[in-house]
């Protein structure tokens, strides 16, 4: 397919300006903004109910929302090493093919294009259209028509957005990542006010700890899922590493900032939240946001929908620039169809892989019932951070001389492995359905891998069906293979000398 690729007739001595490749963008607050916008999407105005239902109580639902962010720091720093020693976009993908090997890592790409981030874009989509509607059917649900339609039109409007410019879309994460803080920092001063009035009766320990359920470890287990869906998209600037400027420094840079930020904002919204609503009341509610808004904001409680609505806008914003570099890493390793791997020739942009990630989203929309794929989505996404890190430890034994600009204590990796292992167990023990058909959709790849990846002889007819499809959509598209400079990765993988 190599000879299919628009060829670009340059001179050996024109400058890497001139080259046709992705192009490095993203600063340190942009960097910061990729993760806390990532992070901060639907999950904390969704997953808080989830949380407390498993957890039983509000002492131990805020104790799951501080250690998940403990957990993730944990994650986020072992990531941090391996991004800066394997310095390629795609994160969990590209770190698992070039440790173990192209099946485990298409099994992990198979799954994350087939279902993890279309179905996570689809549930912030809808989330957006519901707070959005909310104001204006104030006595009943939004017509479920109109919140698809709306869920849409806005995954479409930042698919659009996103092919015509990267500068375009990192701004808008940096300003909509505002918008989120701002809205919770809303949430939590309100909280705050009505703690010190003395509306904190559910927040006292004696009735923080009075369980609705008899606690077991599987429930709690349960209850962790919800609050990693919280989490989600903390390990998402490793997908766009080759677009960071100075990665070295400003990836690890910004995991440490965002990743503790989110902890304490996230434990803080769920303080304000049990400030002015008893447990009862947040389990009942389908808006717990708009809920809290309704009871202490009064004739402004318009605000809360909206402020929610600008923050779900963000968050989808922010995967699809992310998903879609996955799509176009696993393409350029002969994972996916080389079409793509291919960026537009003037704006740089991953136009089939973005195009990609918006159709899957808006088939998800169309199937409905999203909200059950989130326990999906939430055990896919523990799998594949356990395999990762566990790959961290792999090549630590395997190539102990590689040169590791970051290097954590063995400790951390084995702490996260713990937990992880732990909470995998008790998962699969508690929902047995639920984690096994995580584990069927991820399987599923594996004939796909063998068939479409390992199967070298196919028919002639079927490669010229591919080429066909692969020539048309680069007149469609105008895109080309992107021009690497080796020259970017060589120091960081090169073996260490001392």
């Amino acid at each position: 397919l190599a000879g299919l690729t628009l060829q670009i007739k340059k001179n050996e001595d024109s400058s890497n300006s001139d080259r046709v490749t992705l192009k490095k963008e993203i600063g340190l607050l942009s960097a910061c903004a990729i993760i806390i916008g990532n992070i901060i999407g639907s999950g904390i105005f969704i997953s808080p109910k989830g949380v407390l239902e498993h957890a039983g109580s509000v002492g131990l639902s805020l104790f799951v929302w501080v250690c998940g962010g403990g957990i993730c720091t944990l994650g986020s720093m072992c990531y941090a090493e391996l991004g800066v020693t394997i310095p390629k976009s795609g994160g969990d993908y590209s770190y698992v093919t070039e440790i173990f090997g192209g099946l485990v890592g298409f099994l992990l790409l198979w799954s994350a294009v087939l279902i993890m981030y279309p179905t996570t874009l689809a549930v912030i989509a809808l989330t957006f259209s519901n707070y959005v509607l909310q104001p204006a059917f104030q006595n009943c649900f939004p017509p479920f028509v109109a919140t698809k339609l709306l869920a849409t039109i806005c995954v479409l409007f930042l698919t659009w957005v996103n092919c015509s410019s990267v500068r375009w879309a990192t701004r808008i994460q940096d300003i909509f990542t505002v918008g989120k803080l701002l809205a919770l920092g809303l949430i939590i001063i309100v909280g705050l006010v009505q703690i010190c009035r003395g509306h904190y009766d559910a927040l006292h320990p004696s009735v923080a700890f009075e369980f609705s359920q008899d606690p077991s470890v599987g429930q709690i287990a349960l209850a962790f899922l919800q609050a990693s869906f919280a989490y989600s998209g903390w390990n998402f600037l490793n997908y766009v590493t080759e677009e960071v400027v100075e990665p070295r420094k400003n990836l690890p840079r910004a995991i440490y900032i965002s990743i503790p930020l989110v902890t304490l904002v996230y434990t803080m919204t769920n303080i304000a939240y049990f400030s002015s609503m008893t447990p009862e009341e947040l389990l009942s509610s389908n808006a717990v946001a708009v809920t809290f808004g309704e009871k202490l904001l009064g004739m402004f409680s318009w605000v809360m929908p909206i402020s929610v609505a600008l923050s779900t806008f963000g968050g989808i914003n922010g995967y699809l620039f992310t998903s879609s570099r996955l799509c176009f890493s696993g393409a350029r390793e002969g994972h996916l169809p080389y079409l793509l791997a291919m960026i537009h020739l003037k704006n740089c942009t991953p136009i089939p892989a973005l195009l990609l990630c918006c159709i899957a989203t808006i088939v998800i929309l169309c199937i409905g019932e999203t909200h059950n794929l989130i326990n999906y989505v939430s055990f896919i996404n523990y799998l594949s951070y356990g395999v990762t890190i566990a790959g961290l430890l792999y090549l630590r034994k395997k190539k102990p001389n590689l040169a590791r600009p970051i290097k954590v204590n063995l400790l951390i990796p084995i702490s996260y492995l713990i937990f992880w292992a732990v909470l995998l167990g008790f998962s699969l023990y508690s929902e047995p359905v639920v984690c096994g058909l995580g584990m069927v959709i991820m399987l599923t790849g594996v004939p796909v891998y063998f068939v479409g990846v390992q199967w070298k002889e196919k028919p002639k007819w079927l490669y010229r069906v591919v080429e066909k499809v692969t020539y048309m959509g680069q007149k469609v598209c105008y895109v080309v293979f992107p021009q690497g400079d080796p020259s970017e990765t060589e120091p960081l993988t090169a073996k260490a000398t001392d």
